[in-house]
């Protein structure tokens, strides 16, 4: 249905660039939120959607989209970030459910598990973005009305700026277990400021916290410039994702963790399809190959 968010909505932060595919991640939720065979609800995504006019004509449903699941972008792609949500739910809940209380969201752009999933009733979950993306998405939430489930804590900062004194100065407790993520996040960032969050993220975690993070492991991201999920993300909604990631060498993330003494697990997307017998499976000149989800504990030092 039509979002009932004001069209005066501030949608700065997530009218361009990078902020634009926060609501392509929202309108991919909102389709799965619809599907028969959903792998992942989201009743809020759809009202980012509408409130935002740089994807007034998306499709939130895919009866919506004319070839349906033949869609490279909605069909296929879209159930991508399904089943990555999925994953990445059953993964935080997990970590709350045995020993992390603080959640911490980098780059949290408009994810609403605060307000969409079962949480203990003492956990807290910080939210880490750009000031105009969160107050975009409060607005939006504001005017449905939305109420959190557990105790919600925006920090509005930029990552490239000094992020942890604003995480701390918001209640953060690094003496105590906590879980990350970092969903779509990395790929856009330098090297270096991946391996500086990755590094940070050690350093402010102690035994029993966990993390999750998505990889790419191309060398030549170029190399899929033609394949139909970048090719259809250009051409229906105008962007540019391999002009989006960053083009300089990825470092090892899931090696430098395990070299600190965490645990490292790492996933290609197609498992999880499998096992939930739901989401994108391997095909020629696949965008998704180099994809992996990794997933990190901390044991005793």
């Amino acid at each position: 249905m039509a979002g009932t968010a004001p069209q005066h909505t501030d949608v700065e932060g997530v009218g361009a660039g990078v902020g634009l595919t926060a609501l392509l991640v929202a309108a991919a939720r909102a389709i799965e939120t619809h599907r028969h065979d959903s792998l992942a609800q989201d009743i809020y995504a759809e009202h980012f959607v509408r409130a935002a006019p740089a994807c007034a004509n998306w499709p939130v449903r895919i009866e919506q989209v004319p070839d349906g699941d033949g869609n490279p972008l909605w069909g296929r792609f879209a159930r991508y970030f399904g089943l990555r949500t999925r994953v990445l739910d059953d993964f935080l809940l997990r970590s709350v459910r045995t020993s992390a209380r603080q959640v911490v969201l980098l780059g949290a752009g408009l994810d609403t598990r605060a307000f969409r999933l079962d949480w203990p009733s003492d956990c807290v979950i910080f939210e880490i973005d750009r000031p105009g993306v969160l107050a975009f998405k409060h607005q939006v939430l504001t005017d449905l009305p939305a109420t959190p489930q557990v105790k919600r804590v925006p920090v509005p900062v930029d990552l490239r700026a000094d992020w942890v004194t604003a995480l701390t100065t918001a209640g953060f407790d690094p003496a105590a277990p906590s879980v990350w993520l970092a969903e779509g996040l990395l790929f856009y960032l330098p090297g270096p400021a991946e391996t500086y969050l990755i590094d940070t993220v050690d350093r402010l975690t102690t035994e029993g916290s966990a993390l999750a993070f998505e990889a790419k492991l191309e060398k030549d991201l170029q190399a899929y410039r033609d394949s139909p999920i970048y090719t259809a993300t250009r051409e229906q909604i105008g962007i540019d994702l391999l002009h989006l990631f960053d083009k300089g060498p990825r470092p090892d993330s899931a090696g430098d963790l395990t070299a600190k003494g965490w645990s490292t697990s790492m996933h290609t997307p197609f498992e999880f399809a499998r096992r939930h017998r739901g989401g994108p499976l391997p095909e020629p000149n696949d965008a998704l190959e180099g994809n992996r989800w990794v997933f990190a504990h901390k044991s005793s030092p």
